[in-house]
């Protein structure tokens, strides 16, 4: 993975990744209920759901952690 230099570039990353993982959650949420891709199996949503979950509130924690700047 390619580190970002800056602590801008750093920031969209993180900020991007809770993004993709509200959309993760979203997704799930309307293939559970049937809304789009009805005829997919439900299993498919909950894996949305949880990886959406993992994405907003762990990935943005460790990734913080790996990058925070030496004291």
């Amino acid at each position: 993975m390619i580190e970002p230099k800056s602590a801008g570039a750093r920031f969209v990353v993180i900020n991007m990744t809770r993004i993709s993982g509200v959309g993760c959650i979203i997704l799930g949420l309307l293939m559970a209920n049937g809304r789009v891709f009805p005829d997919w199996p439900t299993w498919i949503a909950y894996v949305l759901i949880a990886n959406g979950m993992v994405d907003v509130f762990v990935l943005p924690v460790l990734m913080a952690r790996k990058w925070r700047t030496p004291k």
